[in-house]
């Protein structure tokens, strides 16, 4: 199993909803899992299924120290409060880019049991909801940051204290 890597097609594929939840698909969502905590810098925190060539709704996000296994995720409702994050992602490395994003969302999903979940997320669990699903839909934070008219830098590594730098590029 792969990232896929922007500009790749299959970034941009609208998913459709899994029908059956068996153990093929977990199979699958705990191998993401696994190559998703293969990314340390910068830590991976979610992967949703396009960026590993699947075209289904579902992604793993990490919650505190363990994953979670979100199928057919859909937003219900999201605050009218926003916070700008500063976003990337591993299928387009080394670069990143201030991302207005709500604050808190309602999402409802189906865990790998099966079992419909209905969570009102806050902070950093909520934007990664809002990332994933936003590949789900065939978006990429990139699109998200030229639309708000945000910025784009370049990771150019590490200073002698181990400082990440970025350099601000132009799209």
């Amino acid at each position: 199993m792969d990232i896929v890597k922007a500009p790749d097609v299959r970034l941009r594929v609208q998913t459709k909803p899994v029908k059956k939840i068996n153990a093929s698909l977990v199979n699958t969502l705990k191998q993401m899992i696994k190559l998703t905590k293969t990314f340390k810098d910068p830590e991976g925190v979610g992967l949703a299924s396009t960026q590993v060539g699947l075209n289904e709704r579902f992604f793993v996000a990490k919650n505190s120290k363990q994953f979670m296994m979100v199928i057919n995720p859909k937003i219900e409702s999201v605050s009218k409060r926003t916070k700008i994050y500063f976003e990337g992602c591993l299928s387009i490395p080394n670069m990143w880019g201030n991302t207005r994003r709500h604050i808190s969302i309602r999402v409802t999903f189906q865990n790998e049991t099966g079992k419909q979940t209905t969570l009102t997320l806050k902070g950093v669990l909520a934007w990664i909801f809002q990332h994933e699903i936003d590949h789900l839909n065939g978006i990429l934070f990139s699109d998200r940051v030229l639309e708000q008219k945000g910025k784009f830098y370049k990771y150019t590594g590490k200073d002698k204290t181990g400082t990440d730098m970025f350099e601000e590029v132009t799209i």
